[in-house]
């Protein structure tokens, strides 16, 4: 089990290998480009032959709509706001990692308001040189979330 930082801005386990270090740090620059609306850097994290069924999705994307669900909102004057990252379970072998973890976030409106959401994630990602690269996941509402 990791020890963890509670602040969503320092939520990664407080040991592991090297690149499970690498792993956890960049699933906070994935929410860090969500809430910097950086959707050039948010797309450089996905593997070209990425897979994968986000919960706001009725069926799989690939790579070429992973964006959707954050145009969806921000078109509409949304901006995003990460409330806490935990870490649930991460395993490296090799060059495939697979990363599960709970985000809490809102999407505040113009006056900044928004209710919190909580979200299990799982991401597998693919080293590929020096890089690693999201190549399949899924996100779903967490349960006591879902009747809000």
């Amino acid at each position: 089990m990791f020890g963890i930082a509670v602040s969503a801005e320092r939520a990664v386990p407080s040991q592991g290998s090297p690149d499970e270090q690498a792993i956890w740090n960049l699933e906070r620059a994935y929410w860090r480009y969500v809430e910097n609306n950086d959707l050039t850097a948010y797309r450089a994290l996905w593997h070209q032959d990425f897979l994968g069924w986000p919960s706001v999705s009725a069926t799989p994307v690939r790579k070429d709509h992973i964006t959707d669900w954050i145009t969806l909102e921000t078109n509409q004057g949304s901006t995003f706001k990460t409330v806490e990252l935990k870490p649930g379970a991460i395993q490296v072998t090799g060059n495939v990692a697979f990363a599960c973890y709970w985000i809490t976030f809102k999407w505040l409106n113009k006056q900044g308001n928004g209710a919190p959401h909580t979200l299990r994630i799982t991401h597998a990602w693919l080293k590929t040189g020096k890089d690693w690269r999201i190549i399949g996941g899924m996100s779903m509402t967490e349960p006591e979330t879902a009747a809000r």
